[in-house]
Parts: C-alpha cells; structure tokens; sequence
C-alpha cells in the first residue's frame, strides 16, 4: 500500500488478489479507441436533421472524454508502451480535447455570468431559447448590470463562434486525419513493451502525485469560507491567471489520471460503471473551482475594455468578486468532502 498524507488520503489502488496486467491496459485503450471512432462517426452523421445541434455537442463530448482517457492512460502507463509512439500520439490527444472543448466552456461561462448578474441583482431569469438570445430579463437589471452583460455576450459570443470555428477547422485538417488514423490503429493494435507487467505499481504512484499535491494545498486557509488573501491580487493590472490558481487545477489534473488508472485496473469505461463517490464529490468541486476561476478572469478581461462606463466597470468589478467567492466556496467545498473522508479512512 501506497503511503498517504494523513490530509490527504486518496481511494488507495488495491494489491490484493489477480494482479491487472498489460492485457488489461490494452482492453482499455482499444475500448476508448473504437469508442472515439463511433463518436467521431456520429459527429460527421450529425450535420442534418432536427436534432443536429444536440447530436454534434454529444458527440463532442464523447469525442473528448475517450481521448481524455486515451492520453491519460498514455501518461500514467507510458513504461509499458512504446515511448515513441506514445510520446508522439499525447500532444496530438491533447492538441484535439483543447480545440474540441472550447466552444463549450465559452458557451457554460457566458451562462454563468449571465445568471451570476441577474442573481446579484435580485432579477429573475427566464431560461433561453435553444439557439435564441441570451436570458432577457435585463429590464429588471440596473444600467451597469445591463450593459455588462451586453459586453460579456458580444465578447464571449463572438469567442465561442472562432472556436466553432476552429473546432469545425480542425476536424478536416490532416493533422486531425492523422490523429484519426492513429486511434484507428490503437482500436486493434496497442503497442505494448510489456504486456505482462504488474499495472499496479504506476497506477499507485499517479495515487501518490495526486496524494502529494493535494498536501501542499493550503487546506488550512480553504477551511475557512472566505479566504481574503484570495483577493489581494484581484487589481493587478497583470492579467495572468490568479496565483493561487495553478495549484488546485494540478490536483483537478491528477485526480483524473487518478481515476482513469482506476478504471484501467477494474475494467471501467468510465461511461455506466459506478463511479468513487468521493472522488465524484471532489472532482465536482474542483470543475466548480475551474469554470468560477475563468469566468472571474473573463469578467476582469471585460473590466479592461478600454472607454466602458465607470457603471459598467463597477457592475464587472463585483462580478468578478463575487466569481472569486465561488472559487473560494469550491475550495472550502473540496476540503471538507476530502477530510471528512480521511478521517473515515484507516
């Protein structure tokens, strides 16, 4: 058994009883591979018809979450595999997620805003149409409510459409096409250098690089709701992402890998098998702390449009506050469910 953090003990990887060997890391990889074929089929069947638009965005999605465990598996048990064609393969895996993934997160954070605004402002909301306007119930919001969140749709809008755009790009790229024909090949033939080895050992330390990292959070400051020194960079003019950032979307990054090792040992797919219910509970609150971050660095992005109204920047300014909290409210989110299980945990 894998050392662990009194703090920050981690769903521990099993030793006992048949050891899952490169077979089983085959299996799995040949299951995402031909998983991504039937999604990338779907998505190129998805052009027409009254369903088109749901169709493509699930299909999407399914395209991302196999080559998400593709990659992840490539890392985690990259000894057992060929190192050339694994190293070549992950930057292309996570060159095709990032393209495929934006148009979406530009989609989710607008909503977010929106409803972040008219919630500070005591408006209610109507849901929007599929494929109409934003929510318009802004005669209920002050001036500079208003036009911030005019500002937020022009600018995110117009960002998820260039992401569509280079989304629909990317997909009939011959990059795309050779990342394509490679997963292709992956669906029936994996490259194994050890087919016999014991996958336990490597998914064990991806247990211990997320035990480790999630040890040197400041869970001590995230038990408290509100953490001031979250603010104390909030009027940089420095526009890189906040400081304190970086590490929690590390953690969000291994707890992944970490959950993919474990489907890898136990023949998961990761779509109808039983998930952790504490590694789900910390993985929401972590995509919480994620989708708050970047939408407060969309709302500061916004702030800095050069001639706004002084209302309009006050409007965006409590709106990144306010986006700030709710990176504060995952944080403290995260650090009760993981200590709480800790201390269940012999």
């Amino acid at each position: 058994m894998a050392q662990q953090h009194p703090d920050s003990t981690v769903p521990a990887v099993q030793t006992a009883g048949t050891a899952p060997t490169g077979g089983s890391l085959a299996d799995y990889l040949r299951a995402q591979a031909t998983e991504f074929l039937r999604a990338l089929r779907q998505h190129r069947e998805s052009g027409s018809g009254g369903n088109a638009a749901a169709d493509s965005v699930d299909a999407a999605r399914a395209l991302r979450r196999s080559v998400r465990r593709v990659s992840g598996s490539l890392h985690t048990f990259r000894p057992l595999l060929d190192p050339e064609w694994s190293e070549g393969l992950r930057p292309e895996l996570a060159w095709v997620s990032g393209t495929l993934s934006m148009e979406h997160a530009c989609a989710a954070r607008l909503e977010r805003l929106l409803l972040a605004l008219h919630r500070l402002s005591g408006a209610a909301v109507l849901p929007a149409q599929a494929g109409g306007p934003a929510p318009q119930e802004r005669g209920t919001l002050t001036v500079g409510a208003a036009k911030a969140g005019a500002l937020l749709d022009r600018q995110l809008t117009l960002a998820r459409t260039r992401a569509h755009s280079s989304a629909l790009q990317a997909l009939g790229s011959s990059r795309f096409h050779a990342v394509a024909d490679q997963v292709a090949v992956l669906a029936s033939e994996v490259p194994l250098t050890a087919a016999d080895a014991d996958l336990r050992p490597l998914a064990r330390a991806a247990e211990e690089r997320l035990g480790d990292a999630v040890a040197a959070l400041p869970l001590v400051t995230a038990g408290h709701p509100y953490n001031a020194e979250a603010l104390i960079h909030g009027l940089s003019p420095d526009p890189a992402p906040h400081p304190q950032d970086a590490p929690w979307h590390q953690v969000r990054l291994l707890l992944r890998l970490h959950r993919y090792a474990l489907e890898v040992l136990h023949g998961g797919d990761g779509v109808s098998d039983p998930v952790d219910v504490r590694l789900l509970t910390a993985g929401q609150a972590l995509d919480r702390h994620r989708d708050a971050s970047e939408a407060a660095a969309a709302a500061s992005a916004a702030a800095r449009t050069p001639r706004i109204a002084p209302a309009t920047a006050y409007a965006l300014g409590v709106l990144h506050a306010d986006q700030r909290h709710e990176v504060e409210a995952a944080r403290f989110a995260f650090q009760q469910s993981w200590q709480r299980q800790a201390l269940r945990t012999p």
